[in-house]
């Protein structure tokens, strides 16, 4: 397609370049938050979709010519209703410009209460930053601050009777980016004045906020003497559960990288420490430098499978998809899980391989055909398909939500097993579990 040099894209400039495929950022602000690229470079992401081209002309002038569509995944955050491009929502807001209410707390009751009494009878965007990469533990991640934004604009709407809108913001979970501001943002948006809600809390309420971890142990202090309240706290700190290792497997084009990342993001939005290990993600990392011969993928898959068991045998949710076109590795992973006492919960995501072909987002299928590629799964290497599945998925006939739906019943049901519950089968599709 190119012969630019090919960028992989972290989690926050992912959503830097959605920023400025939608208008909310220029391209030589992208450029210039992308540090050490080259003039001319090929933005890709973990899967090495190549996603848009970014090239500087002469003078100043940069060109950001989009190529492929960003993945996406489940959740309110990505509901097309709510994630919509900067110039979209600036075309809704009109010339006149709109307030623009910063929502990055979860709202407080005083906080409804500065929301009206900022709010007119015009437009109101209550624009929520949402970040690919996961929330600080015990922070509410971008799908519950949406659902709180939808809240507090029905309550907006009745209190003002303004025309309020819910807007989900792309914005780097990390360090706000250099010359880039989130209120020069907001203004891209159609925002004509813009407000931080939780700027605008008395203090007795920033501290109520700040004291919500000191509560549990104020109350537990409460309710029992000095020895028995140091017991229960340092219980509660400790407790441990069995992890589990959510193994996906299939060709490539299959889906199973979407359905693995949508379970990740549904899993961390319930509380739940969740680690994703993505194939093209781990062969840019933990693998880099391994070739495609059959040594190299199971070390590859072997290599993954450590790393989810020591993740799951400290509690937490290992979710892995890489292709694992080998019985044996596949096996291996198990195994690993079974020696840090998780739960392993594989899936097969079967998707047929003309459909996986037909998609071919990345153009390897192509390639494949034509021998520029060796060794690729499916057309020149083998595909072993799992004969010990607890889950068979195919995406041409089932759709994302579904297919997380079915895997969360599956794994619900492992993790029962724990506390003693009665370990039912979980919905099938395609081949069941």
């Amino acid at each position: 397609m190119t012969d630019s040099p090919a960028r992989v894209l972290t989690d926050d400039e992912l959503d830097l370049l959605e920023l400025a495929l939608g208008g909310a950022l220029s391209p030589a602000a992208l450029a210039a938050a992308l540090p050490d690229a080259p003039p001319e470079v090929l933005l890709t992401d973990a899967e090495n979709t190549p996603l848009a081209r970014l090239t500087a002309g002469g003078g100043s002038a940069v060109v950001l010519e989009p190529l492929k569509p960003l993945a996406g995944a489940i959740g309110p955050q990505w509901d097309d209703a709510v994630r919509r491009p900067a110039r979209d929502v600036r075309t809704e807001a009109g010339d006149a410009g709109a307030l623009g209410l910063l929502v990055t707390e979860a709202p407080t009751h005083e906080d409804a209460a500065t929301a009206a009494a900022l709010a007119s009878a015009g437009t109101v965007l209550l624009l929520v930053p949402v970040a690919r990469r996961a929330p600080e533990p015990g922070a509410v991640g971008a799908p519950g601050l949406v659902r709180a934004a939808e809240g507090l604009a029905g309550d907006l709407t009745r209190r003002s009777g303004a025309h309020v809108v819910t807007v989900a913001v792309p914005w780097p979970g990390g360090n706000e980016p250099d010359g880039i501001t989130l209120a020069d943002v907001a203004a891209a948006y159609g925002a004509g004045r813009v407000e931080t809600l939780a700027a605008h809390r008395s203090p007795a309420t920033a501290r109520a906020v700040a004291d919500l971890p000191r509560v549990h142990d104020e109350a537990v202090r409460a309710l029992y003497p000095a020895a028995s309240a140091a017991e229960v706290n340092r219980a509660a700190a400790g407790a441990h559960r069995r992890g589990a290792v959510v193994f996906f497997t299939g060709l490539s084009g299959s889906g199973k990288s979407t359905v693995a990342r949508a379970l990740a993001a549904e899993l961390d939005d319930d509380g739940l420490r969740t680690t994703l290990l993505d194939g093209d993600a781990v062969r840019h990392h933990l693998s880099k430098g391994l070739g495609f011969d059959r040594e190299s993928r199971e070390l590859n898959v072997e290599r993954i499978g450590y790393v989810a068991s020591l993740v799951a045998g400290h509690g937490g949710i290992a979710v892995a998809a890489p292709i694992a076109p080998f019985a044996s590795g596949r096996a291996r992973v198990r195994a690993l899980a079974e020696v840090e006492g998780a739960h392993y919960l594989l899936v097969h995501v079967s998707t047929p391989l003309e459909v996986c072909e037909a998609r071919d987002r990345k153009g390897f299928y192509a390639r494949a055909r034509a021998g520029e590629i060796a060794e690729f799964t499916g057309i020149s290497s083998p595909y072993e398909e799992p004969t010990d599945a607890d889950v068979v998925i195919d995406t041409s006939h089932v759709p994302v939500e579904e297919a997380v739906r079915i895997v969360r019943a599956a794994l619900s049901a492992r993790l029962g097993e724990q506390d003693g519950e009665q370990d039912v089968d979980a919905p099938t599709a395609q081949g069941g579990v």
